[in-house]
């Protein structure tokens, strides 16, 4: 049981001497390394956070809408699942059904109803894709960085031996200890930003996709209330 906690004392103790015996170059590539690292995990969590509540929030919008009678009912709680995507489709459409209502008392275009939804949902979309770039940022670069270092640190273990003027460990050490360093750590930057990336533009997509559904059952809902109701509407959607 006390084995662990030792045991990570000295693995940590050793990568602290490790670092310390690198050099300004390397240091200098590890900090830029850390900064692309700190940047994505932030992003990561942030984002992972985001995408679970409006994955959520979504089911929860969908199902209040089919149980809605009618769309004012829906658009009076749409507030209460703002983290959905969905409402800002829904809200999109439901703004124009209410201009065209208001200005001339019913619905004439449905086609600016359904560019309505579009604008809500590319809007929605681009909310889900901010900051995304800098993972795409980090999954490429950090490696290229990483690079750097390594080419540096083979570049120390030629002068030292150049120095030592023989082939032995103690002179390309240091210079190979940097190379390697560097290269892990472009590579654990890089790979978890690559990982979330992909994941969490694919989750990006299904909410694009599922706007694109729930857009088209806006639609078919707008016209179920104007064949049934065509005087309520306009009362209601003037409130």
């Amino acid at each position: 049981m006390h084995f662990l906690p030792f045991a990570a004392v000295v693995i940590g103790g050793e990568a602290a001497e490790m670092l310390s015996n690198t050099g300004p170059v390397a240091k200098l590539v590890l900090l830029v390394l850390l900064v692309f690292s700190i940047l994505s995990w932030a992003i990561i969590l942030t984002k992972w956070s985001l995408l679970r509540r409006a994955r959520t929030q979504s089911g929860r919008f969908v199902r209040a809408f089919r149980k809605a009678q009618r769309l004012q009912d829906v658009a009076a709680v749409a507030d209460q699942f703002r983290p959905s995507p969905l409402v800002g489709v829904f809200e999109g459409g439901f703004e124009e059904l209410k201009r065209q209502l208001a200005s001339v008392g019913v619905l004439r275009n449905m086609t600016a109803i359904q560019r309505g939804m579009q604008i809500g949902a590319s809007e929605e979309i681009t909310r889900l894709e901010r900051n995304m770039p800098w993972l795409a940022i980090t999954a490429a670069a950090s490696p290229f960085v990483g690079l750097f270092g390594t080419v540096w640190g083979i570049i120390d273990a030629f002068s030292g031996l150049g120095t030592a003027g023989a082939a032995t460990l103690r002179a390309v050490a240091p210079g190979i200890s940097e190379a390697l360093i560097t290269t892990a750590a472009g590579l654990a930057a890089a790979i978890p930003a690559l990982i979330a990336y992909n994941l969490i533009g694919a989750s990006i997509r299904e909410f694009a996709a599922r706007g694109d559904d729930f857009a088209l059952e806006v639609l078919n809902a707008v016209e179920l209330s104007q064949a049934q109701a065509p005087a309520q509407v306009p009362m209601d959607a003037r409130r």
